[in-house]
């Protein structure tokens, strides 16, 4: 593993290398760490502690992590269907990590299809900040805007280029932003260690704002906008994403402004329902508070009507 201070041009957050599963851990952030993961346990631990996060993100290293286990069951040890399962299994509200995993699994060469999930993946979000930069200019006009948005969905929650920030930084190329509106994002504050890092690294001008914050700030018209990722989209355009998404889309509602979810289309589930359907991850009381009880729920639901659009790689969907 290696250390170091944030750098301009941040390294792909995924990257496998000598037979190897090497990540930037998030954890660590704004400290720029790499750790290296040579077995299926200790991918499972590195999923669960949030060393890598996003659901983009979690789709390449569950293919990665089945490349691995592919490896360990070619000499002899290992149950490489167990093994994909504990991957696929180790956070449930994510749809993109089962289907990583899936994908790698049903290949004839594991570690080809990861590699292809991985390529796939800075394609899609490509094109999914061109997309979402063509709406929000359809729905604010071609000027600099104010944006507001809430845990990570850049690069780092992704392997290079990000969701919900990918939108941004297309933005950003041309000139549009004027400002970013981060939430920290209680409790592990992905907004504040993580999100910051980025738009550092791309130069672009934001603030932070606390949780608590975030909906007085779009009620005093302070942005124009908000985008966010998700980690599950429901067939009827539910949207799952890290708590306290649900308030934003609220509070845009009632302001007036839109709200705008950007995902790659393998974030989109056909196979759920809606929201109701999607099994939302309890995280330990520890996260929230040492030493008492607490409800800590890693996601929440938004409902389709309050989502003025979802930006995929391939269509707007106003659901």
């Amino acid at each position: 593993m290696s250390s170091t201070t944030v750098p301009r041009d941040l390294p792909p957050t995924i990257t496998w290398e000598r037979d190897r599963i090497v990540l930037v851990d998030q954890t660590r952030l704004p400290e720029l760490h790499r750790v290296e993961v040579t077995t299926v346990d200790g991918l499972v631990d590195a999923i669960r502690r949030l060393v890598v996060r996003g659901a983009p993100a979690l789709g390449v290293a569950g293919a990665y992590g089945v490349a691995l286990a592919a490896r360990s069951a070619a000499n002899g040890g290992g149950d490489l269907a167990g093994d994909a399962e504990r991957i696929a299994s180790a956070r449930p509200t994510a749809v993109n990590l089962r289907r990583g995993v899936e994908r790698a699994l049903a290949a004839p060469d594991p570690l080809a299809a990861a590699h292809a999930v991985r390529d796939e993946d800075v394609a899609a979000c490509r094109a999914i900040g061109a997309r979402g930069a063509a709406l929000l200019g359809e729905l604010c006009g071609e000027r600099p805007l104010r944006l507001h948005t809430h845990c990570n969905a850049g690069a780092l929650a992704c392997v290079e280029w990000g969701t919900a920030l990918g939108v941004v930084r297309s933005l950003h190329a041309s000139g549009r932003v004027e400002l970013v509106v981060a939430d920290e994002t209680r409790p592990l504050l992905q907004g504040s260690r993580i999100t910051t890092v980025e738009l550092q690294a791309l130069g672009v001008p934001h603030r932070v704002v606390v949780d608590g914050a975030a909906a007085s700030v779009i009620a005093r018209g302070l942005v124009d906008a908000v985008v966010v990722g998700a980690d599950r989209i429901a067939a009827n355009g539910d949207v799952a994403n890290k708590i306290g998404t649900y308030p934003l889309a609220l509070a845009a509602a009632r302001a007036g402004i839109p709200f705008v979810v950007a995902a790659p289309e393998t974030t989109v589930d056909a196979a759920t329902p809606d929201g109701a359907a999607i099994e939302i991850e309890e995280r330990d009381a520890a996260e929230v508070v040492a030493g008492a009880d607490a409800w800590n729920p890693a996601f929440d639901v938004t409902p389709a009507d309050l989502v003025t659009a979802i930006v995929t790689d391939t269509r707007t969907w106003r659901p």
